[in-house]
């Protein structure tokens, strides 16, 4: 009996495997990596909906490195991202220049809506920037986004964000950055 269940396991196993490899990933699609390159332009606003219309010289560069996985059964991605922000004079009572400051950050993003080779999908995650300032007040870093992606065949595709960034409240500052901008990914 128990080499019965060992060659019907060595059976079954490689089997599930094989099959679970060909399931297409709304972000992915049959790859299992990706990455990422992201630029976005900052905004004077703590919020991303309604679009602020105070932009301010203050950029987000990003590079993001996902594999595909699931969330309550919907298509997602896991994301590791370092990134770069990058200020320049002063613009609404700000100093951006204080605010060129790396990150990193670990988030997920969930696909809400797909439509043949768009997508729409949502994102948290958490991190960490190099130092803190008086415009969010604490190192850790928290990340909600909006993506609307479209592939253009079935390596490539591109993608318009929108991101924000907080504390939390976990420090008395809280003004958050937010950027919206483009990116592209590479899935392999």
């Amino acid at each position: 009996m128990k080499k019965f269940a060992v060659v019907l396991l060595s059976t079954i196993i490689p089997t599930y495997s094989a099959f679970a490899d060909v399931t297409r990933n709304t972000f992915t699609g049959y790859y299992k990596n990706q990455f990422s390159l992201y630029f976005g332009q900052g905004i004077d606003s703590g919020f991303l909906l309604p679009p602020p219309l105070k932009p301010v010289p203050f950029y987000l560069f990003n590079l993001q490195y996902s594999q595909p996985t699931t969330f309550f059964s919907l298509p997602a991605r896991q994301s590791l991202s370092v990134g770069q922000t990058l200020g320049f004079g002063s613009k609404y009572g700000w100093d951006w220049d204080k605010y060129t400051i790396p990150m990193v950050m670990l988030s997920g993003d969930v696909r809400l809506s797909e439509y043949k080779n768009l997508y729409v999908a949502a994102g948290a995650g958490v991190g960490m920037q190099a130092q803190q300032n008086e415009r969010l007040g604490a190192k850790l870093l928290f990340q909600f986004k909006i993506t609307v992606g479209y592939h253009i065949n079935n390596n490539w595709g591109i993608e318009a964000f929108m991101h924000h960034f907080s504390n939390g409240n976990t420090a008395l500052e809280n003004y958050s950055y937010a950027f919206y901008g483009l990116g592209v990914t590479y899935s392999f």
